[in-house]
């Protein structure tokens, strides 16, 4: 992907050169890198569109906030987009993070509200068979591991710690992510990878999008 090299390189640079001065000087290097990453970015949106339905896309601006951070320096060093399913009626949304050394997709449920995260731990406590099958799927689970995210130390308030599924009731999040190489961004089928492991996401989304929309006894709520 000779494009995503020119957006590599900038990064690069950038990483060793992260103040106000330089960034000014190379305005239109910034510029060019930042149009090949939309484009690759709007080329995978439209792939997934294919096979799910998306509501928009998100490429998140390189300027950081350092009000409450240690870290001063004024740039990120990554580009980042969001690609959001359509809601309300579907859940999830897919995330992919371009950053030399540090590349990968991620995808999932970033920080549910309490109604949300009370009903997800309901779902698993009354039957955990489908998540359980989703999880353990062969492809699922040689793509993307186990899920990720924060979780309590314990079992939360009125729940049973000796559940089958405390360790899926306790999270706060669920995530999956996948890390890529920069040999495997530079790769003739990197963007095809990105798109096959997006939707290898798919039955994960659509089983929590279900639950998300649905009370226990199966009723809609939206």
């Amino acid at each position: 992907m000779n494009e995503l090299k020119e957006v590599y390189r900038f990064l690069n640079d950038l990483k060793e050169n992260n103040n106000r001065d330089w960034f000014t000087t190379n305005k239109k290097h910034f510029e060019n890198a930042k149009n090949k990453a939309k484009s690759f970015c709007e080329n995978i949106y439209n792939s997934i569109s294919l096979e799910d339905d998306l509501e928009s896309m998100k490429i998140f601006r390189i300027y950081r906030d350092v009000r409450f951070s240690k870290d001063k320096t004024p740039y990120k060093v990554n580009f980042g987009a969001s690609f959001v399913r359509q809601k309300p009626q579907l859940r999830g949304g897919y995330y992919l993070h371009l950053q030399p050394e540090n590349t990968f997709v991620g995808g999932g449920f970033w920080q549910p509200n309490k109604e949300d995260l009370f009903r997800i731990r309901k779902e698993f406590e009354f039957d955990d068979t489908r998540i359980k099958m989703i999880l353990n799927d062969a492809k699922f689970k040689s793509t993307f591991g186990e899920l990720v995210g924060e979780e309590l130390k314990t079992a939360p308030k009125g729940f049973d710690k000796n559940h089958s599924s405390i360790n899926l009731i306790k999270k706060k999040q669920f995530l999956i992510v996948k890390k890529y190489s920069d040999n495997d961004v530079f790769s003739d089928k990197f963007k095809e990878n990105i798109v096959a492991d997006f939707l290898t996401m798919i039955p994960f989304f659509n089983y929590m999008s279900e639950v998300l929309t649905t009370d226990l006894n199966g009723e809609s709520v939206i």
